[in-house]
């Protein structure tokens, strides 16, 4: 018996242009959230020159002797172009701190970060898919439990889950390590925190999708033709998991410039900490480098995400 899923034909003359405008779309997001960072950073006052060295009892002379040098005083399209000159030869500048290379401090902590970011990921995938099932086609003593579930998810903050989750496992129990990046045992309980709460929005993506897709007229179809009910829940679920890539990539985008607060409740060595550090000493170039990173990191996966949904569905290449 044919499926009574619709076919849609692949148009690879109308897919590769639709390719072409999400990746030219992914980095002029990417040039944008850049440029907005260079210039808000630059409307505050002060910056890590002076905090550190006023601090140090610098003279003022001195201070404005360095920042004539790290041309602080040029006009501020002269400072744009050549960041972005730099930027182009993979050059993000040196820490005002530290001195240290930006691309070498994120090169340095990126590791730790994509590890958690994937890791959590993977738990929230499983986790969210599994309670968008439940509450979007389970009768209710399936789909309550699974939507309350999906919204404390939602509702609870992070840090509150995360001191829990140590206070629990770590100092009653002593199961896991509550702080540090010492082994795999020291990212069990950041990603699951992590992998819990990002798995709310897959979940009720999850639920929506399905139960729209429960209503298509393709399912009707093949309830008439007799199929049997594992066979129809296979076909909703081919087409109603196909918006969750959408939302896992969203969530991806997220992970890998959002770990601040689990990086510092857990005390872990990566980029949320390299920001947060950043932003307290007011360095400029590491909190601009972050940025940049992060930015291109989530519009490269976002479109990614669109042209593998376009491959599979071609009517979102058509424009349909």
């Amino acid at each position: 018996m044919r499926s009574p899923l619709p076919h849609y034909q692949v148009t690879d003359s109308r897919m590769m242009p639709f390719t072409l405008r999400r990746i030219l779309t992914a980095l002029t997001v990417a040039w944008l959230a850049l440029t907005l960072s260079f210039v808000a950073l630059r409307w505050l006052p002060g910056d890590a020159l002076d905090a550190t060295l006023t601090r140090a009892g610098v003279p003022p002379e001195e201070i404005a002797l360095r920042r004539a040098e790290l041309g602080f005083d040029d006009p501020i399209w002269q400072q744009y172009t050549t960041y972005l000159a730099g930027v182009g030869r993979g050059d993000l500048g040196e820490s005002l701190i530290s001195g240290q290379p930006v691309s070498e401090m994120i090169g340095q902590n990126l590791g730790p970060t994509a590890t958690l970011a994937l890791t959590a990921l993977m738990i929230a995938i499983m986790l969210g898919v599994t309670l968008g099932i439940l509450a979007g086609l389970m009768p209710r003593w399936g789909r309550y439990p699974a939507e309350a579930t999906a919204s404390l998810m939602l509702s609870t903050p992070v840090y509150w889950t995360a001191t829990l989750a140590i206070y629990l496992f770590t100092v009653k129990l002593a199961w896991l390590p509550g702080v540090g990046g010492g082994g795999p045992r020291h990212l069990i309980l950041p990603a699951c925190i992590l992998g819990f709460h990002t798995a709310g929005s897959i979940a009720q993506v999850t639920r929506a999708s399905l139960r729209e897709a429960a209503t298509q007229d393709f399912v009707r179809t093949a309830r008439a033709k007799g199929l049997a009910n594992l066979d129809v829940l296979d076909h909703i679920l081919r087409v109603g998991l196909l918006p969750v890539i959408a939302v896992v990539a969203l969530q991806l985008g997220f992970l890998l410039g959002g770990t601040v607060i689990t990086e510092t409740i857990f005390v872990r060595r990566g980029l949320g900490n390299v920001l947060l550090i950043a932003i307290n000493n007011r360095d400029y170039p590491v909190i601009q480098g972050v940025i940049a990173l992060s930015a291109l990191i989530y519009s490269v996966i976002n479109a990614l995400a669109d042209i593998l949904y376009g491959w599979i569905d071609p009517r979102v290449g058509n424009g349909e």
